[in-house]
């Protein structure tokens, strides 16, 4: 299965593990553009700058929906973030709208969180996959 991981890049370190799990299961992965650069940021400030500024310089938002066409599937890896459980924040959210309008399967990595837009994110029927990638088939 091709699959596109969408995620808070504050995640990029542990991602880039996950990707390689999913490879080695025999999925094709793509992970955002500077994944592995933001992985070696030493802090999150220095996270926010680079992505804003690479939001805006390489028109990443498109740049992701034109990957996410080419899939068959993304995985949300929405992990706990700034004391919400489960979290799933603003780019993360437009790429589950996107596969959902495209008609692709939508994967949690954990449940879904309690949030303002739960109820949106319960409408796409995303696959809740509590941490096992061996439930992406």
């Amino acid at each position: 299965m091709k699959i596109a991981i969408c995620l808070s890049m504050t995640f990029s370190p542990e991602i880039l593990e996950l990707g390689k799990e999913l490879k080695r299961l025999g999925h094709e992965v793509t992970l955002p553009r500077f994944t592995e650069e933001y992985a070696t940021l030493e802090s999150r400030d220095s996270m926010y700058i680079e992505s804003a500024h690479h939001k805006v310089e390489h028109d990443l938002i498109r740049d992701y929906f034109e990957i996410i066409l080419e899939q068959d599937a993304i995985l949300a890896y929405n992990k706990t973030k700034n004391g919400i459980e489960n979290y799933i924040g603003g780019n993360t959210f437009l790429e589950m709208g996107f596969a959902h309008v495209l008609h692709k399967d939508i994967f949690l990595y954990f449940s879904i969180p309690n949030m303002s837009y739960t109820d949106e994110i319960e409408a796409m029927q995303p696959i809740v996959i509590d941490g096992d990638l061996e439930k992406i088939v």
